[in-house]
């Protein structure tokens, strides 16, 4: 099998992110930010009358616009009808009696998000951190698993209750792996990665590709940075212990078949795309592999280039002269 599992890479890449070392310099945890998730779910739940919903409707205006979507509704008997209906349906109330008790506290994800808020007021002075909320969505009745603006953070917590879940979301099981309750808040800062990364849409090749994405997720290493590669990309320890021992070989893979610069839509996607693995390299090799090493190219370059900070990054639209600048060769181990 070309990927082995070592117990000594499986060590240091499952325990070697951990809390120890990675707390936040001392003039960044001092800025001042304060998370509340509100958990909009239990009143919405709790709701017995159309009143009820009228009156939660009235209550969360900014909410109910931006991510129930009132305004796509003809009228407000039109919106308030099938709210009461979903509120009211015990297959629903199971699912979200599942959901509350799963995040019954939900004060790790406060702490990560301030810690994450905290980091880009430092490197964003003019960031105000949104406002965070969580809802029981019945898997994309009532919304979607996540949404992030530049005011408003939204977590659809029935989406991330795990492999335990009375109701999961139809998808195939490499994108059900990504519904846990330790990637929800990675996700999210995904997501508001877009924010910040600027793209050079001139530049279409897979090497460009790469390192976009390998933007985004040093991105969210760097504002969540005790949170483990694995619940950022979204693969399991063995799959991550497994590319850093085999770096070396994935690399050899783009590089002797002449893809950095390969510009065709259907062999980008074949290493950027949603896939549960990547046979090209071979049948263990995760999917999004390309987006991984991107990763490890921006790494390096950051390594490299330890003046070069968040912002300049994230601004940076020249993939060429990241890519120069990381000198990023890892060799090939026996």
């Amino acid at each position: 099998m070309y990927y082995r599992l070592l117990i000594l890479a499986i060590l240091v890449f499952s325990f070697g992110c951990g809390d120890k070392g990675c707390e936040l310099p001392e003039e960044i945890a001092k800025i001042p930010v304060e998370v509340q998730i509100e958990r909009l779910e239990k009143p919405f739940f709790a709701a017995d009358t159309k009143a009820d919903i009228a009156e939660f409707i009235k209550a969360n205006p900014y909410f109910t616009e931006q991510y129930l979507q009132q305004g796509e509704y003809p009228s407000d008997s039109a919106f308030i009808n099938p709210l009461y209906g979903l509120a009211t349906n015990p297959a629903l109330d199971s699912l979200a009696q599942q959901a509350m008790y799963t995040f019954a506290d939900m004060e790790e994800q406060e702490k990560q998000l301030e810690g994450a808020f905290k980091v880009l007021k430092y490197n964003y002075p003019e960031f105000e951190a949104p406002q965070v909320k969580t809802f029981v969505t019945g898997l994309g009745t009532l919304g979607n698993d996540l949404y992030v603006s530049d005011s408003l953070i939204v977590f659809g917590i029935d989406y991330f209750i795990g492999p335990e879940a009375k109701y999961r979301p139809q998808a195939y099981e490499y994108i059900l792996n990504r519904y846990e309750p330790g990637k929800m808040v990675p996700a999210a800062m995904l997501l508001l990665s877009n924010r910040f990364n600027d793209t050079n849409f001139a530049d279409r090749t897979l090497l460009a590709e790469m390192i976009g994405m390998g933007k985004a997720y040093y991105f969210v290493k760097e504002v969540l940075p005790c949170v483990p590669d694995s619940l950022i990309i979204s693969y399991t320890d063995k799959q991550i212990a497994d590319v850093f021992h085999n770096e070396g070989r994935i690399w050899a893979h783009f590089v002797e078949k002449e893809l950095l610069f390969d510009k065709t839509p259907f062999n980008i996607n074949k290493y950027i795309g949603e896939r549960p693995n990547t046979p090209e390299i071979d049948a263990t090799a995760p999917g999004r592999i390309g987006a991984w090493l991107g990763w490890q190219i921006v790494r390096k370059y950051m390594e490299r280039n330890p003046d070069v900070s968040l912002p300049e990054l994230m601004a940076e639209t020249d993939y060429r002269k990241i890519f120069d600048g990381s000198k990023y060769k890892p060799e090939k181990r026996r």
